[in-house]
């Protein structure tokens, strides 16, 4: 069950997992992360793959302050005794080269078991392990990163017309992925085989990121998670001192930030994706 939360919650768990921030990217949601860090306690917090956008820093250099101050708050988390735990992703996938290691007190892992309060064991990993896209034609998706940027662009101006006339934040990249056959396809296909691994490794779930679409949902035997991502939706996985384990979406309700979050949904239904993941 997803709630939602403001800027004023403060959160006390046991466990905290968030995926897809693309710092160096212009579409991160920078400042809002960093409140949601503010607020947020934990025992272990995950970083569930693309923290950094290094395909768009490639291209060009984008590090505003922001940006630093979440890395700042992640480095003073891991100094004062919350666990760090950073499984990289595709966009920062040359971290995957210090797998076991341990950098400035955070622990790095292409893939890690995580067990819950109440002794469910879950498969942690980024997930772009099972995107055909990513494997067999890196070169495409890295064409549809750059289509993804202009889709946030032209999202920004839209909603600024929204604004003026009273209207609420509606998202383009959301409603062409609910459109488009193919994209419904894809997420299902990946959501396919990432439960599929998960029931391979002989665990009760799994908790992923990449296609930028938070969830919660049982299929099968596994329970499937997905982070979402702090582009749009600036959504976390969040467990509780009981094990149980809910999605929540941090925004501020007057959007004094500026910051373009996706309006809150249930479980299942769906949220922003990243054309390029």
């Amino acid at each position: 069950m997803n709630s939602l939360v403001t800027l004023d919650t403060k959160i006390r768990s046991r466990t905290v997992f968030i995926s897809d921030v693309h710092l160096g990217f212009p579409g991160c949601s920078a400042e809002f992360l960093c409140d949601f860090l503010d607020k947020v306690e934990c025992e272990t917090l995950y970083l569930v793959g693309d923290i950094f956008d290094f395909w768009y820093m490639k291209r060009r250099r984008y590090w505003p302050k922001a940006h630093g101050e979440v890395v700042h708050r992640l480095m003073k988390k891991a100094r004062h005794g919350t666990r760090v735990v950073f499984v990289p992703g595709n966009h920062d996938e040359v971290c995957r080269a210090y797998d076991g290691m341990d950098m400035g007190c955070i622990e790095i892992h292409d893939r890690i078991i995580h067990e819950t309060a109440d002794g469910r064991k879950m498969l942690v990993l980024h997930g772009d392990q099972f995107d055909s896209v990513v494997r067999c034609s890196p070169w495409l998706a890295k064409i549809g990163c750059v289509a993804y940027g202009a889709l946030l662009q032209l999202n920004i101006l839209l909603n600024g017309m929204r604004r003026v006339f009273g209207m609420g934040y509606w998202s383009l990249a959301a409603f062409l992925k609910n459109k488009v056959k193919n994209a419904v396809k894809y997420i299902s296909s990946f959501e396919e085989a990432v439960v599929r691994a998960a029931s391979e490794d002989g665990v009760d779930g799994v908790v992923c990121g990449h296609i930028h679409r938070a969830e919660i949902t049982q299929v099968n035997d596994i329970l499937y998670m997905n982070c979402g991502d702090w582009v749009e939706s600036c959504t976390a996985l969040v467990e509780k001192h009981d094990g149980s384990i809910e999605l929540l979406q941090w925004r501020d309700r007057a959007e004094r930030l500026k910051v373009h979050a996706a309006d809150p949904v249930e479980a299942g239904d769906d949220m922003v994706g990243d054309l390029a993941a």
